[in-house]
């Protein structure tokens, strides 16, 4: 039974993590201008998050959960502005030429802070533990109390691993595309992209307007 909790909560992570949306073309855009790495790690952000949220729903902890979904709002807004922020930076980014990018495919400060924003954006939409717990409670985590930890244990694992597989999957096919576009291209990409990601940001602050207040 365990077992097969894993694999469902695998498949629930990798179907979560597939919709490209602001995150998916955040690293999309990241391994066209900085490589497989810059890219992959951006999505482990993401996939940490999925996790985090995933453990909440798990292992029941409502202290966390309702504190989370009672701000937000707040965490919402600086969601859709730091979208915003990467929207009109990614839409200004130049490509670098080769040296600068082995720089930075080396640079662990740059990789730290690729984690750090993926893992903070999707953070900001604690609405996302709500959809975890229903689909912990279809797959029978009601059922698990604290003697039954490891169950949950693997329903966590199995969301963080589903998601790095999707991930991995994605930059992998985006590395291929890197080594056929010139520099021409990526300007073009960055816009495209940078424009796709400040509209994310801006839909992510109208939608808090249309919110009820949670209290």
């Amino acid at each position: 039974m365990n077992l097969t909790i894993f694999f469902q909560s695998l498949l629930i992570g990798f179907s979560i993590a597939a919709p490209v949306g602001p995150i998916g073309i955040l690293c999309i855009r990241r391994t066209l201008a900085d490589g497989r790495r810059a890219g992959f790690i951006s999505g482990l952000g993401a996939a940490t998050a999925d996790a985090f949220y995933g453990a909440v729903a798990a292992f029941g902890l409502t202290f966390i959960s309702t504190f989370l979904i009672t701000q937000s709002i707040w965490l919402r807004l600086g969601g859709g502005i730091f979208l915003i922020y990467l929207g009109f930076r990614t839409i200004l980014a130049q490509p670098a030429d080769n040296e600068t990018q082995n720089q930075s495919e080396q640079n662990h400060q740059g990789m730290l802070s690729y984690f750090v924003s993926t893992f903070l954006l999707t953070i900001s939409n604690p609405l996302t533990i709500l959809s975890f717990a229903a689909i912990f409670a279809g797959l029978g985590a009601g059922r698990f109390n604290s003697q039954d930890n490891f169950a949950s244990l693997l329903m966590v694992m199995g969301i963080f691993l589903g998601s790095c597989i999707w991930w991995f999957f994605l930059t992998l096919a985006a590395g291929f595309v890197r080594d056929r576009i010139n520099n021409n291209t990526l300007i073009w990409i960055n816009r495209i992209a940078g424009a796709i990601i400040l509209v994310f940001g801006i839909l992510v602050l109208i939608s808090i307007q249309t919110q009820p207040p949670i209290n």
